[in-house]
């Protein structure tokens, strides 16, 4: 399984440098179905469904490839992205980036807990490659602002080995991280903007 999810990075990066989509209405029309359950405006409301607004073209790219073939198992994403071709996910990945950014909770949280997570982005190195305002870049997702219960879910997963990237990274940097820090990463990221 990890070799083809490894592979499907590298498909979807040739996905990339295609020829760009002909029809953006295409994409609106294809999104549809998605924003119903991650938010017409790609801010989810729905507990653990991703928000998807500004996320990066790349990394939704690969996500929408890996869901089309089946590398990523969620039965309705799966049967959504089932007869997608290449040019409508690259139209959809790039809709994405245009929508508005996911909004961070109202309550601002707790100024010594939210210290006390960044620090532990910044010694674990996360902020490198997700970037210093978490905005995500090429295929690294953006994660300021995402639902909290969607990123203590997934950074369950991935720590666990329950959810495979395209490549080995997250389940190598969480390893030394336990779950008081995962459940403290979810609070600091998801109320960054």
């Amino acid at each position: 399984m990890h070799r083809c999810v490894a592979r499907a990075g590298l498909i979807a990066a040739a996905l990339l440098t295609g020829a760009p989509p002909a029809v953006a209405e295409d994409a609106s029309e294809k999104l549809a179905p998605c924003l119903a359950c991650h938010g017409a405006d790609g801010n989810s409301q729905i507990e653990n469904v991703p928000s998807l607004g500004a996320q990066t073209a790349p990394y939704s790219l690969i996500q929408l490839f890996m869901y089309r073939e089946k590398m990523r198992v969620n039965e309705p994403m799966n049967e959504a992205a089932k007869e997608l071709t290449d040019d409508e996910l690259q139209s959809m990945a790039t809709a994405l980036t245009t929508l508005p950014a996911p909004t961070p909770p109202d309550d601002p949280g707790d100024p010594t807990r939210l210290e006390r997570a960044r620090g532990l982005t910044e010694q674990n190195h996360c902020n490198v490659c997700h970037r210093p305002d978490f905005a995500g870049q090429q295929t690294v997702p953006r994660l300021a602002g995402q639902r909290e219960d969607y990123l203590l879910k997934t950074l369950r997963e991935y720590k666990s080995g329950a959810r495979h990237a395209y490549e080995p990274i997250m389940l190598e940097a969480l390893q030394p991280i336990d779950d008081a820090q995962l459940v403290e990463f979810a609070y600091y990221l998801s109320r960054l903007r």
